[in-house]
């Protein structure tokens, strides 16, 4: 399930989804906030343009809305079965949807991409290989 060349080995681990190998984010780490939606522009090691086409990623946020929905969802059964009052849970759910933003936004954008585009091991773009290489 989580071998590499599937969707969700490429979403956890913030992989390209073409060939599961260069990051898709050019810092690993969510909690770096001035760069947590700082992507490259190429794949690092296929050469895959990750924006396929301007403000691509902007359906990105459909993903992140049902994301976010389903977090609260399941944290409101929780507190409400724990026994919480309304007033808690609702300023419990507000921290935690505050706190897991950044994680959130990149799940998003990881997700998108993956349901656009497709693993395929034998890709190689040499000349998004080397205008990646030129960024660095």
């Amino acid at each position: 399930m989580l071998k590499k060349g599937t969707k969700l080995y490429s979403i956890i681990n913030n992989k390209c989804p073409k060939c599961n190998e260069g990051h898709f984010f050019e810092d690993n780490n969510p909690l770096h906030l001035k760069k947590v939606l700082k992507m490259n522009t190429y794949c690092p090691k296929c050469g895959f343009k990750y924006e396929i086409e301007p403000a691509f990623y902007y359906g990105a946020m459909y993903v992140s809305y049902a994301l976010t929905v389903a977090m609260s969802i399941i944290s409101f059964i929780i507190m409400y079965f724990i026994g919480l009052s309304l007033l808690t849970i609702f300023i419990g759910i507000f921290v935690m949807l505050v706190v897991f933003t950044p994680i959130t936004l990149r799940i998003s954008r990881l997700i998108y991409g993956n349901i656009f585009i497709h693993y395929d091991p034998n890709y190689k773009n040499e000349e998004g290989i080397k205008l990646s290489n030129k960024a660095d």
